[in-house]
């Protein structure tokens, strides 16, 4: 069984933030996470920016390659916050 991580309300709200920072809609990132074979559906993705779902170790991972991004700015939003700042 896969690790999943504890959610907290910033995990989900970072992504969600970031995501729209790129300018990728919800169906747009889970098509290029199933892409690179993370198998997550739009309604999933949906619960982990609510924070009514942990997530997993790999989705996690998989949605910070998909965005481009560091752990440090999904999980406490604060390389994104410093990067838009400047």
């Amino acid at each position: 069984m896969e690790q999943k991580i504890k959610q907290n309300d910033r995990i989900g709200e970072n992504i969600r933030k970031i995501r729209k920072m790129k300018g990728l809609g919800q169906t747009d990132l889970v098509r290029m996470l199933q892409i690179d074979g993370c198998d997550m559906t739009r309604e999933c993705l949906v619960k982990i920016e609510r924070c009514t779902q942990h997530i997993q170790v790999s989705q996690l991972r998989a949605i910070r390659k998909a965005l481009n991004t560091s752990y440090d700015a999904l999980i406490d939003g604060t390389e994104e916050i410093e990067t838009t700042a400047k």
